[in-house]
């Protein structure tokens, strides 16, 4: 150390050595984060001035605009960063800047030191900013006068190799400029296109203005930290549109704040377009998480479930502790915390769309419904306020009905929700298995894809109710009230017939039994195992194989033609008799959609129809 207390040359703690070596000579996974370390260091300098200012304190060169500067130089390869902030005085500059001053540097050097670290992108994490300018820089300049009245600017200078000096300088105004000579590896950093980029994707939204060579960058507000009333939807369009990359406007915007249990400020948006249904691919996450308008994680995968990766927007955490990274999250707790929250608020506003918006909500389900039946399949934390935004086809409305409605409607004595799947309305009232139903005026609710009766099935029960496709062998249903009994085959023939289409169709049924749901259809099949024939569907194309249908309980219908047609031929033992039984059976199944080859079918009408013909 020189005796001039003008002029000093000062040796690093021992700390600050090994920190520097292991920035300096170490791979870092991504070197831009320098920039917006520095660009937050100055931010915290301009509001510890603003505080002062507050407070009454007087302040040293008073007119100056509280903002942050950026001047770059590609012929010297330099860049300086401006503030006209709090300063630092020269006992300032020597305890922050050559020796460590908080147990955080500390706790970083030995996270290091602990094991084998193949990503050191922690610059951030302990506080430990300001060195990771060495990344890029061979030196650095630091010029700094405090703000208060009377101080003496110093210049700090180091090449990080151990050592540092520091000088008087009486020409510095308030505030701080850190000049970086920068790498020959490291041009790109002198560059304007570079900086302006960085400073768009992490420091977009530092509340006050940065200026590269004198343009202004971070011109889009952090809207999120203003009370609703101060925001137009004009404002909230633009947003969205900067955060989402996006040309329209939302459909859905929630702007909330919550200081328990934990503090936080969120703006998410729901798109109006659904790419990923349009073939673009899975889409990433779209929410990026900010600490003081500082970006810790673009588009993060922690903070919301994968379920909702549709969902754009922004969520703001002042409590986020400093063992939490700017680039890793490390507090699983604090990190599962604030996805709770931020998960059970944004199912809260889609059941307050539901109620009080229910056209916005179903234009919302018809695009985005298939994530909240993949978060019903997925995650079961969730699970109930899930339910509740279930939407689907009903026979009593043209519109769409939750379950909530479906019990409504239901009449006094009914136990059970019913739903059928088809792959549209029309096929689906059209379907035999749907007779009993309009007979007896009971509500339908129709499913569209295998997913839906996989998550009905799971869910099992609505509010005591049991949930059952109509497809399924053991429901609760009386028969038809008009039937005229006399039309159909005796108690002798139907039972005759019972046995023998059960010798016929051997391994292919479990059961065969007089229907009581069936009007104007011959036979249904159904299933004797509780699963609805659109899962059985999904699973013969995974399999590939048009036989893969397990056995079935056939009702057939007494008091129709073709039923009684066969009774009879039944007793001839005529040859026709078991190829009209195959038809009767392999019709059921097309009736319920599933796939039977048409090979085999093919062959027997022909023989069906040559011998009808002769």
């Amino acid at each position: 150390m020189t005796n001039n207390p003008q002029n000093q040359t000062m040796e690093f703690q021992a700390e600050v050595k090994q920190l520097l070596n292991i920035v300096i000579h170490s791979l870092y996974t991504d070197r831009e984060i320098f920039l917006r370390e520095l660009i937050s260091n100055a931010a915290d300098a301009l509001e510890k001035l603003r505080y002062q200012r507050v407070a009454g304190e007087n302040v040293d060169n008073e007119e100056l605009s509280l903002e942050i500067g950026i001047e770059l130089n590609e012929e010297q390869n330099s860049l300086s960063i401006i503030d006209t902030g709090i300063g630092m005085t020269r006992e300032e500059l020597i305890q922050n800047l050559g020796t460590i001053a908080h147990s955080g540097s500390k706790a970083f050097i030995k996270y290091l030191s602990e094991g084998d670290k193949k990503d050191f992108n922690l610059i951030g994490q302990f506080g430990v900013g300001f060195y990771s300018a060495f990344m890029v820089a061979e030196k650095v300049t630091v010029e700094s006068q405090s703000y208060l009245p009377g101080a003496t600017g110093c210049t700090w200078r180091s090449e990080g190799a151990g050592s540092y000096t520091i000088e008087d300088n009486a020409e510095l105004t308030r505030g701080t400029r850190i000049t970086l000579k920068l790498k020959e590896d490291a041009q790109q950093f002198s560059k304007a296109e570079t900086i302006k980029r960085i400073i768009k994707q992490y420091s977009g939204f530092v509340p006050f203005p940065i200026l590269v060579q004198g343009e202004k960058i971070n011109t889009v507000q952090a809207i999120w930290t203003k009370n609703k009333n101060e925001v137009s939807e004009e404002d909230y369009n633009e947003f969205y549109k900067y955060v989402a990359n996006a040309y329209d406007e939302p459909l859905l915007k929630l702007h909330f704040s919550a200081d328990a249990p934990i503090n936080i400020n969120a703006l998410l948006f729901v798109p109006k377009t659904n790419l990923e249904g349009f073939g673009f691919g899975r889409m990433e996450p779209g929410v990026s998480l900010y600490c003081r308008k500082v970006l810790i994680q673009q588009q993060s995968k922690e903070i919301l479930p994968d379920w909702l990766r549709f969902v754009k927007g922004v969520v703001d955490s002042e409590e986020l502790p400093l063992n939490i990274s700017r680039e890793t999250m490390q507090d699983s707790a604090l990190i599962s915390k604030l996805r709770r929250v931020l998960t059970g608020r944004f199912l809260k506003f889609l059941n307050e769309q539901a109620k009080n918006s229910p056209e916005k909500y179903n234009e919302f389900w018809e695009t985005f419904g298939a994530y909240l039946k993949e978060g019903l399949a997925t995650d079961f934390t969730h699970r109930n306020e899930l339910v509740k935004l279930l939407r689907f086809e009903s026979s009593k409305s043209e519109q769409l009905a939750s379950l909530q409605d479906y019990l409504d409607r239901m009449k006094e004595d009914q136990q059970q929700i019913y739903y059928f799947n088809g792959p549209n309305r029309e096929t689906i009232e059209a379907s035999p298995y749907m007779e009993i139903f309009k007979d007896k005026d009971l509500e339908v609710l129709y499913t569209r894809e295998a997913a839906d009766d996989y998550i009905l099935s799971q869910l099992g029960e609505f509010e005591g109710k049991k949930i059952v496709s109509v497809d399924q062998s053991d429901l609760d249903i009386e028969g038809f009230a008009d039937r005229d009994q006399a039309q159909s085959l005796s108690a002798e023939e139907t039972n005759d017939l019972i046995t023998w289409l059960k010798d016929a169709l051997g391994d292919k049924v479990t059961e065969v039994k007089e229907s009581k749901r069936l009007a104007d259809s011959p036979a249904i099949v159904l299933n004797p195992d509780h699963l609805s024939s659109s899962i059985q569907r999904m699973m013969q194309l995974m399999n590939k194989d048009l036989s893969a249908i397990g056995p079935k309980v056939l009702e057939i219908n007494t008091s129709h033609s073709i039923i009684k047609g066969l009774s009879k031929l039944s007793k001839k033992k005529d040859p026709l008799a078991n190829m009209a039984a195959e038809q009767v059976y392999d019709n059921a199944l097309i009736a319920a959609g599933l796939m039977v080859d048409p090979r085999g079918i093919v062959e027997r009408m022909n023989r069906i129809l040559e011998r009808a013909l002769n």
